[in-house]
């Protein structure tokens, strides 16, 4: 009897536990530029440690980047990796990257493109 008791409590609680922690995704807004930005900086892209962007740094000091492609020659880098750092890589202007947490709603949608108009 006590069993049943026990086993109830346990499944109430893990039932409620799992329905109050939020989740939470990281928005990546600006650009890092490969030839000036600092370990740090690097370490803000998606995907990057404090290790590769220290193969970034440590590369770019043999040679600058003339193109972001060249990212790629760095190891650990390949395409796939490159691609999905593309949008926030530049060679020109200030890094102005910023890695900010927020809140993913239950059922949100996301829209890529606007509706379009009813004529």
């Amino acid at each position: 009897m006590w069993a049943a008791a026990v086993l109830g409590l346990v499944l109430l609680g893990a039932g409620s536990a799992g329905a109050a922690s939020p989740k939470t995704r990281t928005q990546y807004t600006g650009v890092v530029n490969l030839n000036e930005a600092t370990v740090a900086q690097l370490d803000l892209l998606p995907g990057v440690g404090p290790k590769a962007a220290q193969r970034i740094v440590t590369w770019r000091e043999k040679r600058a980047f003339k193109r972001i492609e060249e990212l790629v020659r760095v190891k650990g880098f390949g395409k796939k990796q490159f691609l999905k750092l593309k949008p926030y890589l530049t060679l020109q202007g200030p890094t102005t990257l910023k890695a900010e947490k927020a809140l993913v709603q239950m059922g949100e949608v996301r829209v890529t493109a606007p509706a379009p108009a009813k004529p």
